[in-house]
């Protein structure tokens, strides 16, 4: 019987046991069948005589004459007839339906369903179902160029690769990708690949390209992802200020924006801050010692006046005049100024008052541990230099565990283990 239509309990893994007892118990008749012969040699009977009388009766003989001694006495072969294989009630995995079929991939891990996609074109077929694709994690790949070219064509919709190397110049393709949230924060990729990639995405919720060389056009295709909740653009570089300003204007509902440490200009700051959408609550806008001005601090909390946590870390600009500015965000609940030399120790002790909401903040670089002891008695409900890394729009935070591969607080199914 052929592989194709092998019933389940004729699969090695099953009937291994039976095998083995059906094998022994035919060697314990042949045991009996020789001992019999062999008293049967005692007798006058001829090898003839004999083959008859311990053959069974349903067995055909065959005469074989060899030479001129055997002219008398012909030599007699019997040969027993094979066993036929009666009908089964077995069930073969041919006759599984597909969606039974699919429930079963569903429980394989990544490299498993690749090999079993390798026992014949049907089980490929439904090896590579969109249903069992949904969410990938590709991290610590190596040859990724083909790896995610082909995860691409399964309508992958949670992607993470962070920290990878691609070398392919452009990947293949002009069909929509239906990917929803995309991490390719930290990965060595052309701008021409990842502009293959960004402009063929309409449907993304969650982004993150941080230290990525990008361009106007990436820019511009990032407008169509007009639900674009949580965007992380860290340290980015390569666009300009108005593809920027037209991106926010489109994805009014961005809620999480990390824009810190970007190669920006004075107009770049302006684009940002003049055409964010009232709907975002957590912003990190660190890193601008010499664009972030206080002008652009007032048009910030004009705009968004729902902001939760705030990042203005490295704006040597800032003073404590900006406080009063800050306080018209009644919602305020973290507040970052590290490095923000030009405010004082002083001007910080009226933060309780002037915040009712505020219980973290953040002052790395402003303050001695001396200094900062006596500052946590004067805010005693305040927690100061507790959160040094920001999570604002990262995929997976830095104060999470090493090996939590979570992506926005989700694990992927299919996740590549090294």
């Amino acid at each position: 019987m052929s592989g194709e239509s092998m019933p389940l309990q004729d699969l090695p893994c099953l009937s291994l046991q039976t095998s083995m007892l059906s094998q022994s118990s035919r060697r314990s008749n042949k045991r009996k069948s020789r001992s019999c012969l062999i008293e049967g040699l005692d007798t006058e009977c001829t090898p003839s005589d004999l083959i008859q009388q311990w053959s069974p009766s349903h067995k055909h003989q065959r005469l074989l004459c060899k030479g001129k001694e055997n002219e008398e006495n012909p030599f007699v072969l019997a040969r027993r007839s094979r066993r036929k294989r009666g009908p089964t009630s077995g069930i073969s995995w041919d006759h599984l339906p597909e969606e039974l079929l699919l429930r079963i991939f569903l429980y394989l891990p990544l490299q498993d369903l690749l090999r079993m996609s390798r026992v014949r074109k049907r089980w490929h077929r439904l090896a590579f179902d969109e249903s069992l694709w949904h969410s990938v994690d590709l991290e610590g790949l190596t040859h990724m160029d083909s790896a995610l070219q082909q995860v691409l064509k399964t309508g992958v919709r949670r992607l993470r690769c962070p920290r990878s190397f691609m070398e392919e110049t452009q990947f293949t393709g002009t069909s929509p990708l239906p990917i929803v949230q995309l991490d390719l924060s930290s990965s060595i990729i052309s701008t021409s690949a990842l502009e293959s990639i960004i402009c063929r995405c309409m449907l993304l919720e969650h982004l993150s390209l941080e230290g990525l060389q990008l361009s106007d056009t990436i820019i511009t295709s990032l407008s169509k992802n007009t639900n674009l909740l949580q965007l992380n653009l860290s340290g980015c570089s390569g666009f300009s200020a108005a593809p920027l300003a037209d991106t926010l204007k489109s994805c009014s509902r961005i809620e999480q924006l990390n824009i810190s440490w970007c190669d920006f200009s004075n107009n770049h700051v302006k684009s940002v801050v003049e055409n964010l959408s009232p709907a975002v609550t957590k912003l990190n806008f660190s890193g601008y010692r010499e664009s972030l001005t206080l002008d652009d601090v007032k048009v910030l909390v004009t705009r968004c006046p729902q902001i939760q946590i705030l990042d203005l870390s490295d704006s040597t600009l800032l003073m404590a005049d900006s406080f009063h500015v800050l306080k018209q965000l009644t919602h305020l609940q973290q507040l970052s100024l590290s490095r923000c030399y030009h405010i004082h120790l002083a001007a910080l002790t009226d933060l309780g008052q002037m915040f009712p909401s505020l219980s973290f903040l953040e002052v790395f670089g402003l303050i001695q541990d001396p200094q900062l002891v006596s500052l946590k008695k004067e805010l005693p409900r305040i927690s100061i230099n507790s959160r040094p890394f920001s999570s604002i729009a990262r995929p997976t935070p830095a104060c999470r565990p090493y090996n939590d591969c979570a992506m926005w607080n989700r694990k992927c199914r299919l996740r590549v283990k090294l």
